[in-house]
């Protein structure tokens, strides 16, 4: 009897083998899922986006300025009149077209294809601002959480851009992060 038990040979996974490998992997898949976050991977890839769409606008702005002697008009061509005058070559993307709803909040500026915008003069000189506002977590985070607003800016005033927590005014210190 014990030579008939050895003869047999199993061959390949029982059922309930099968199962738990299954289950196994399934649950590696979901923990995998959730430290990636696609949806938050996807916003910091829009917002890097913005980060350089703005950027892009505000070297056109100190283009513009260098060779017309003023800012651009504070309305909404603002972008259009950087391009008739080649200081623009292309226009980014839309930095929003579906956050928020209703495109950036530009409540000091003007916005263009959801760009904001905004000019002031200190003294003699002129100065612009550019933004926009940021969407992942990674940034709002930084401001204070959920509800905190963060945005992408350049500023002409302190000559750079990157992003920060306040909504920027033009001709004052922007305060980086």
């Amino acid at each position: 009897m014990l030579n008939k038990i050895n003869k047999q040979r199993m061959e390949g996974f029982t059922l309930i083998e099968l199962l738990i490998v299954m289950a196994v992997l399934g649950v590696l898949a979901v923990v995998v899922l959730i430290a990636i976050n696609p949806a938050e991977q996807l916003a910091r890839a829009r917002d890097s986006g913005k980060i350089s769409g703005v950027q892009q606008l505000g070297r056109a702005v100190t283009a513009y300025y260098v060779g017309n002697g003023a800012m651009p008009n504070e309305d909404a061509t603002w972008i259009t009149q950087m391009v008739n005058t080649q200081d623009l070559g292309s226009v980014p993307a839309d930095p929003a077209p579906n956050f928020p709803v209703g495109g950036a909040a530009c409540t000091g500026g003007r916005n263009q294809q959801d760009w904001c915008y905004d000019t002031a003069t200190s003294g003699t000189q002129e100065h612009a601002a550019v933004w926009t506002d940021l969407e992942a977590q990674q940034y709002t985070s930084a401001c204070g959480g959920a509800g905190a607003s963060a945005y992408a800016v350049f500023s002409t005033y302190d000559a750079r851009g990157g992003w920060g927590c306040a909504e920027p005014t033009a001709g004052a210190t922007y305060t980086f992060q």
